[in-house]
């Protein structure tokens, strides 16, 4: 099948299907005409990094399983272990993600409190006032491999 009919069958661009080739993960012949001609089992494989793609996965750590996959020796085991450790990497993003968001949520909180305040009292009208969850710059940096630079 050519590489539009591909694109179709799997809801996958023709774009990340040439992507997919340069890579490595996928090997159409050639018909006479230069054209790609692609056999009806590439769209299992085209489905099956589509799958892996939606789930997080890069496509290095696809190609080892594609081919693990292509040749009916992947174990659902080994499947269920590799959506762990994915599930495991998305809860640390996650969790990053939250304590951020917290931050961020506490700024908002101080800066709208210095709005309720006197303006003699506002940073920059000669009382120093910290944010929240930042070091002064007097303490000293966290890690001596990378001193603060000096304001």
């Amino acid at each position: 099948m050519q590489i539009s009919e591909l694109a179709g069958r799997t809801g996958v661009s023709v774009h990340a299907l040439r992507h997919y080739e340069r890579l490595g993960l996928l090997k159409p012949l050639r018909r006479s005409n230069g054209y790609r001609d692609y056999p009806e089992t590439a769209q299992r494989e085209v489905v099956f990094i589509a799958m892996s793609r939606q789930l997080g996965f890069a496509l290095a750590d696809i190609g080892p399983r594609l081919l693990q996959y292509r040749a009916g020796r992947l174990p659902v085991q080994e499947m269920v272990e590799a959506l762990q450790e994915r599930a495991r990497e998305l809860q640390t993003q996650i969790d990053l993600l939250q304590a951020q968001k917290q931050r961020v949520v506490d700024h908002q909180a101080w800066l709208r409190e210095r709005l309720q305040k006197p303006a003699s009292r506002r940073p920059g009208s000669g009382e120093p006032a910290a944010w929240p969850g930042v070091r002064s710059t007097t303490a000293p940096p966290e890690d001596s491999r990378h001193p603060r630079r000096p304001r």
